[in-house]
C-alpha cells in the first residue's frame, strides 16, 4: 500500500517540476481502491495529483471540517464521481479567534456533485481501510484555544469531535494516516488498535505536536519510539518538532512533503 502526499506545508522533491506547497494536508492512499484523505486548502492538491500523474481517487475521507483540509474538495468532486465520508460535525460553522475556519463551501454545494456519507462510528471505506469516526479522548486532545462551533444556532466550544484518522491494514501491522490529529496522537493510536485489533506500526500525517509543550513532546516521542517502526510527520507537526522527531528517532522518522511516497 502506498501513501502519496499531495498537500503539505513543504515540498521535498526536486522532481517533477511544478509541485506546490501550502498550509494544508492531503494524501492519496493507493491500495485495492484509491482513496483521497483530505483535499488541502486550495486547488494545490488537485494540481499536484495531475503533475504526479496519479490515478484519480474513487472516494474521499475528510479528517475534519477545517478549511486547510477541505478547501480543495470542489476541484475533486467536480472532476470525478466520488463519495465523501465525514463526521456530521465536519459541516458545522466553526470559528477560531473570531475568524471562520470551517469548510469554505455549503454542504449543499458539495452534495450537488457528490454523495456525502456521514458517520460517527468506524466505517470500512474499502477492504482494509477504516475511517475511525469519533475518537474517544482518554488522554489530552489537541484542541484550539478561543474556538467555537455553531450548532442549531447556538455557540459552543469546539471540541473538534469530527477529527478522525484513516487506518490501513497491512501485513506489517497498521498504518495510521492523520489529518491534524486534534483528538490527540496517543488517543488516536490506541483507538485504532482497539478498533482493528492489531498494532500501529506506521504513522503518516499531521500530529499536532505544535500544540504541545516541550516536556509533553519528549514524553510523546519516547512513547512512540517503543511502539512504531516509522513516522512521517507533516503539516501541523511543526518544522521544529519534525527535526526533534528526526533527532530522537533517527531511522524511525522520515522527513516528507508534497510528492513523497511512503510504501508500507
Amino acid at each position: 500500500m502506498d501513501v502519496v502526499i499531495l498537500s503539505d506545508n513543504k515540498v521535498v522533491n526536486l522532481r517533477p517540476q511544478g509541485l506546490k506547497a501550502e498550509w494544508g494536508f492531503s494524501a492519496l492512499i493507493k491500495g485495492k481502491e484509491t482513496i483521497l484523505f483530505d483535499t488541502g486548502q486550495t486547488g494545490v492538491a488537485f494540481e499536484n495529483m495531475l503533475i504526479l500523474k496519479e490515478k484519480k481517487p474513487e472516494k474521499i475521507v475528510l479528517s475534519h471540517g477545517h478549511y486547510d483540509h477541505t478547501g480543495g474538495i470542489l476541484k475533486f468532486v467536480r472532476a470525478f464521481d466520488l463519495k465523501v465520508y465525514a463526521h456530521p460535525d465536519a459541516f458545522l460553522p466553526r470559528f477560531y479567534k473570531g475568524e471562520y475556519v470551517g469548510i469554505p463551501f455549503r454542504r449543499e454545494r458539495i452534495e450537488y456533485y457528490a454523495e456525502v456519507i456521514e458517520h460517527e462510528d468506524p466505517v470500512e471505506v474499502c477492504k482494509g481501510v477504516i475511517a475511525l469516526g469519533y475518537v474517544p479522548r482518554k488522554h489530552k486532545p489537541a484542541l484550539l484555544s478561543d474556538s467555537y462551533i455553531v450548532r442549531n444556532g447556538v455557540k459552543e466550544r469546539d471540541e473538534i469531535r469530527d477529527d478522525q484518522s484513516l487506518v490501513l491494514k497491512t501485513e506489517r501491522g497498521l498504518a495510521l494516516i492523520l489529518g491534524c490529529c486534534h483528538a490527540g496522537l496517543r488517543n488516536t493510536i490506541e483507538y485504532a488498535e482497539e478498533v482493528v485489533g492489531d498494532e500501529v506500526k506506521l504513522v503518516v500525517g499531521g500530529t499536532h505536536l505544535v500544540s504541545m509543550g516541550e516536556r509533553e513532546i519528549i514524553e510523546t516521542i519516547e512513547w512512540l519510539e517503543r511502539k512504531i517502526d516509522l513516522i512521517a510527520p507533516c503539516h501541523c507537526t511543526g518544522l521544529k518538532n519534525e527535526f526533534i522527531l528526526k533527532s530522537k528517532l533517527g531511522g524511525k522518522c522520515r522527513i516528507v512533503g508534497v510528492g513523497s511516497s511512503i510504501n508500507f
